[in-house]
């Protein structure tokens, strides 16, 4: 995810799970492949620091887009505790904040059946 509209449309109109190193906005709309889009900001830490973790958080959404909806647009934003966390620890921060949203977004959908 590149453009600025996909990432105001999943952070305002999506679901939020927040864990101490990420925060991870969810919003399900069309049928197009899933598409992820990382925020890193500066309180994180320097250049080095965010690239380096904007990187593992991509390789570690590798092995979980499969999990996404189709029409899904994700964004994860890292907290500033994400820049000294272990991968296998931010590995399962990813993993409880998307449980937590997709299992929200199941709910959603089984009350409207």
């Amino acid at each position: 995810m590149r453009r600025g509209e996909e990432f105001q449309a999943a952070i305002k109109r999506g679901k939020r799970a927040g864990r101490p190193t990420l925060v991870a906005h969810l919003s399900v709309s069309g049928d197009e492949a899933p598409r992820v889009g990382f925020v890193v900001s500066r309180a994180v830490g320097g250049a080095v620091v965010r690239n380096k973790v904007k990187r593992r958080l991509r390789h570690l959404m590798r092995d979980r887009l499969d999990r996404l909806p189709r029409g899904s647009l994700l964004v994860v934003r890292a907290n500033p505790p994400a820049a000294s966390a272990r991968s296998e620890h931010l590995a399962a921060e990813l993993d409880l904040a998307l449980d937590r949203l997709l299992r929200r977004r199941e709910s959603a959908t089984d009350g409207h059946r």
